[in-house]
């Protein structure tokens, strides 16, 4: 398994609505922290938004990283059949092996026999550009529900990117979605976290924190992965909490990811 940092590790630093740095870390930038981390791989997700580039900036982006020796991976959400077409050619672009979505955006929520009407429909479109779709865990959907849509899809070219957090939104715990569909897991999202009650105990909150500081039980999780022999890439996300100010909290967001690579590192 290939480590990996991503926008969703420096997502702060990328810029959070509402509380924007004075200088947004960009595409070109997550390559020059990953080459300082000795880290040769970067998942570009949603929240930097590759559909949004010119065929130009793309070009610009391949041809730097290639450079750097930096390889990527790309990440998108809203499983609707153009949008995921476009994905999938930018994703071909950038050589890209897999393609990770989130199945819902804002104005998308389908149910589940749509979303397995869609994927079958997309299959030739994936396995000609001999591309990966995965799926991620997120919070509508159980465990249950996301192996029924790999099972039902029946095909090599999908499966799972599983997320450690995400399906807490679902009510489920790690242990619990892990067992189900660490099978089908393709990309690991490794992002640590807390949970403790709030002061007056009625209630809890979940806080992340660098890898290898938190509950997730890290170690474990790779080494069941590396039995089966199907996940390919591990890739670094953070929570971090925010600060007083935003130039505070991008100062500690790079500090986790820095403790976060190191430790990532010697499991890796």
């Amino acid at each position: 398994m290939q480590l990996g940092i991503s926008s969703y590790t420096y997502t702060w630093a990328v810029g959070v609505p509402g509380s924007l740095p004075s200088k947004p870390v960009s595409a070109i930038d997550l390559v020059d922290k990953a080459v300082l981390s000795d880290v040769k791989l970067v998942q570009i997700a949603d929240n930097l938004s590759l559909e949004n580039f010119t065929a130009g900036e793309l070009n610009n982006l391949v041809s730097y990283a290639g450079n750097k020796k930096v390889m990527f991976e790309f990440g998108s959400k809203g499983l609707t059949p153009e949008h995921t077409i476009k994905c999938l050619k930018i994703a071909e672009r950038i050589s890209s092996p897999i393609l990770r979505m989130v199945i819902d955006t804002p104005g998308f929520q389908p149910d589940m026999q749509l979303i397995i009407s869609i994927i079958r429909d997309l299959l030739p479109e994936f396995s000609s550009r001999k591309i990966q779709l995965a799926i991620e865990n997120h919070d509508r959907f159980k465990a249950r529900e996301f192996e029924n849509i790999i099972q039902s899809v029946g095909s090599d070219w999908v499966g799972i990117c599983l997320d450690s957090v995400n399906s807490l939104g679902a009510g489920e715990g790690f242990v619990t979605v892990s067992d189900i569909l660490l099978p089908y897991t393709i990309n690991l999202h490794i992002k640590d976290f807390i949970i403790f009650r709030v002061s007056h105990k009625m209630g809890f909150t979940i806080e992340g924190r660098p890898a290898g500081k938190g509950m997730l039980n890290i170690r474990e999780t790779v080494d069941r992965l590396s039995v089966m022999n199907k996940c390919k890439s591990a890739i670094l996300e953070l929570w971090t909490p925010p600060e007083k100010n935003i130039e505070d909290t991008v100062v500690k967001e790079d500090k986790w990811a820095d403790e976060s690579i190191e430790y990532l590192k010697n499991l890796l």
